[in-house]
């Protein structure tokens, strides 16, 4: 299996989308001979899909298609070289996914045919068993129904546990601990803006553009800041690197 999982799309300064983990994607593009992707575009609201497709092909240097153009989207998944799944609205993006009945196929060709997913924000958050740790609003009145569980573990992107002054309502540290007192038999790991899990076979590993750690929720338990793989090979059932 090979997943790029990515807290979010761009850093701060950064014009180009998935640029700072562009290293590691081009070498596993590479190596695998991959010359296209399908682009799952759905959590996108505010923007184009075919704009999105086109940043990615200006980044990656491969060809990539938005799933919208394909009239037969299992169809266009079953084929693909590579799946790349957009951040935007994670809300969204799940409920269209099982509407478009693309969730098995996409577990099918990462797991049994090894198609690698690349998923930013909200796929990273699909990505996981579920999307109860994201970030974003519900912006249509669906369940939380499960996600893809390719990752076995929650995540939360975007992470900050920045103080902003005047705000009176819950930290992000505060609203993982809500999570967690709820399911306390989970973990949520948290990742900093620029930050990345690839895995890779049975093997893991973190990285992080601006060399800064994440963290591992879990309920009555200390949360910490780790900046290696220590954390994550409790936690999560892969070799970690």
């Amino acid at each position: 299996m090979e997943l790029f999982l990515l807290s979010n799309g761009k850093v701060s300064g950064e014009s180009e989308l998935l640029g700072y983990a562009k290293g590691p994607i081009q070498s596993m593009l590479l190596s695998k001979k991959i010359r296209s992707a399908v682009l799952v575009p759905y959590a996108v609201i505010r923007g184009n899909y075919d704009a999105r497709a086109a940043e990615l092909e200006n980044s990656l240097g491969i060809q990539v298609t938005s799933l919208h153009h394909f009239d037969d989207p299992v169809k266009a998944i079953e084929e693909a070289e590579c799946i790349l799944v957009s951040g935007g609205n994670t809300w969204l993006l799940n409920q269209m996914l099982h509407e478009n009945g693309l969730i098995v196929p996409i577990q099918r060709a990462v797991r049994e045919r090894e198609i690698p997913y690349i998923g930013w924000s909200a796929g990273c958050n699909v990505a996981t068993p579920s999307i109860r740790t994201t970030n974003d609003m519900p912006v249509r009145n669906s369940v939380v129904l499960p996600a893809l569980g390719l990752f076995p573990v929650q995540i939360n992107p975007h992470y900050i546990d920045a103080h902003l002054s005047g705000h009176m309502g819950e930290t992000r540290d505060e609203r993982i601990a809500e999570f967690c007192a709820v399911n306390p038999s989970e973990y949520v790991i948290a990742l900093r803006e620029g930050s990345l899990l690839h895995v890779s076979g049975d093997e893991l590993e973190y990285y992080s553009v601006k060399a800064q750690g994440y963290k591992v929720f879990r309920h009555n338990q200390e949360t910490h800041e780790y900046f290696d793989t220590q954390a994550l090979a409790e936690v999560v059932p892969f070799r970690c690197r």
